[in-house]
Formats: structure tokens, C-alpha cells, sequence
């Protein structure tokens, strides 16, 4: 498991102080868990109790139909906290699932009231986050909407490449990419035949190289470009960092 993901994470929007790095250790610390592929960190109907760190391992947000269909809505890579404001919730209207082995840490309410209240670095950079993922979602509904197979599939492999980036789980043109191609229907809307279809196209133009659980992309620009991606709705232009650390 690498170090605590969510100081790499959050260093990303702020500069976080000595103490502010020491209380995140301390969260990560707490009730930590394992969860198995394929098992619920929580699950829809389930009341939310604590906030839930992800320390290592690929997750995500979903809603299953009754017939069986799923439709993920969200990612969460190793540095993600599943929904800050979760207490105000009495039962999930969505579930959170391991897609692969997952160590979790499960924060209680009155330490993550504790962190925030007196860490205002660590509170400004969780909000930072927040927007950041409610942008993230906003070009989910455009993906599907909007963009063909290609674009679509092309555009979720750019965005997973540059979130794994500055947590230290991408090189500069590979990464591990442990989630299946049902996985990647479930997230663009499309079927797992069309995906397998799409990712071979997106092989002979050269764009990508998919082997096991590992993606090379060769030319991230020309991906970027293919896929239609515009990082901007990420922001990770890293103003945050230039603000003074409070020690």
C-alpha cells in the first residue's frame, strides 16, 4: 500500500502544514478495512455512519436496476473520500463497491468534525475536492450524451490517467488498470461488446496498448485529442499550492 494517498491528493489544491499532515496520517490509521472485489462498502438503503478513505485498491459509486443492470457513476481511486457530508444522509441512495482488493479507512463523525473544524487547510482542500468532483460528474453526463464510443472510452481512459498521475500511480505514458472491460460498459453506457469493440480501435490507431491489468498510452496528447479531453475540469493547476502553509 503506498503512503497516505490523501496528503498527495490534497496537496494538489493546498500546502498543507506539519500538523495538517499528521492529522491525515491519523485518519488513515483509523478503522482501517479490507474489502474483497466484487464486496459493498456501503450499500443502497444502508445509513451512512462514517466517511469512508480510500487507502488502496479501485472502487465505486453505482445503482443497480432491479433486472440486474448497473450503472457506475464514479471511480474512487486510492486519496478519495467517499461524500464529505454523508452524516446528513439517513440511508444511501446509492451504493459504493470494491471493483478490486480495497483497503478502506472508515473515519468516524466526530474525528472528521475534529479534522475539519480545527485544520482549515485540510477543510479548504476537501471543498476543493468536492467541486471538483461535482465537475467531474457534469463531464460524465456530457460523455454519454454527447460523445461517440470512441470519444467516450478514449476520454474515461485520459481522465483515470491523469487522476492517478499526481498520486504517484501513473508513469509518464503507464499505469495499472485492474478494472473490466463490463466495468468500463457500466461507466460509458455502452455494451461490452461495443467496448471490446472500441478498445480494439483504439489499439490499431496506436492510441492506447491494453495488456492484462496494465494501460500504455503511447501519446497522451493524441488520446487527448481522439477523445475529445480538455483536463480543465479537473483543475489540477495547482493554485492552492501557492498559498503559505500555516504552520
Amino acid at each position: 500500500m503506498m503512503a497516505n494517498p490523501i496528503i498527495r491528493k490534497l496537496e494538489q489544491f493546498t500546502h498543507l502544514s506539519a500538523a495538517d499532515r499528521a492529522m491525515l496520517d491519523r485518519a488513515a490509521a483509523t478503522q482501517v478495512r479490507k474489502f474483497a472485489p466484487g464486496e459493498d462498502i456501503i450499500a443502497e438503503g444502508e445509513e451512512p455512519r462514517e466517511v469512508n478513505l480510500i487507502l488502496s485498491g479501485w472502487g465505486c459509486r453505482y445503482k443497480q436496476l432491479e433486472d440486474g443492470r448497473r450503472q457506475i457513476m464514479a471511480f474512487s481511486l486510492p486519496g478519495d473520500l467517499c461524500d464529505l457530508n454523508i452524516f446528513i444522509l439517513r440511508a444511501m441512495d446509492h451504493s459504493v463497491g470494491a471493483l478490486t482488493g480495497l483497503t478502506v479507512a472508515q473515519l468516524p463523525r466526530e474525528l472528521f468534525d475534529d479534522m475539519t473544524i480545527r485544520h482549515p487547510r485540510i477543510t479548504q482542500a476537501l471543498w476543493w475536492e468536492a467541486l471538483v468532483n461535482a465537475a467531474i460528474q457534469r463531464e460524465w453526463t456530457v460523455n454519454i450524451g454527447q460523445r461517440n464510443a470512441l470519444e467516450r472510452v478514449g476520454h474515461l481512459l485520459c481522465e483515470l490517467f491523469v487522476r492517478l498521475q499526481p498520486i504517484g500511480l501513473a508513469s509518464a505514458d503507464s499505469c495499472e488498470f485492474p478494472i473490466t472491460q463490463a466495468d468500463l460498459a457500466a461507466a460509458t453506457g455502452l455494451s461490452v461488446v461495443h467496448v471490446n469493440r472500441t478498445l480494439q480501435e483504439l489499439r490499431h490507431a496506436g492510441l492506447i496498448v491494453l495488456r492484462g491489468k496494465h494501460l500504455t498510452i503511447p501519446d497522451l496528447a493524441a488520446l487527448m485529442r481522439a477523445s475529445l479531453f480538455n483536463p480543465n475540469y479537473l483543475h489540477l493547476d495547482h493554485i492552492g499550492r501557492h498559498l503559505d502553509a500555516v504552520e
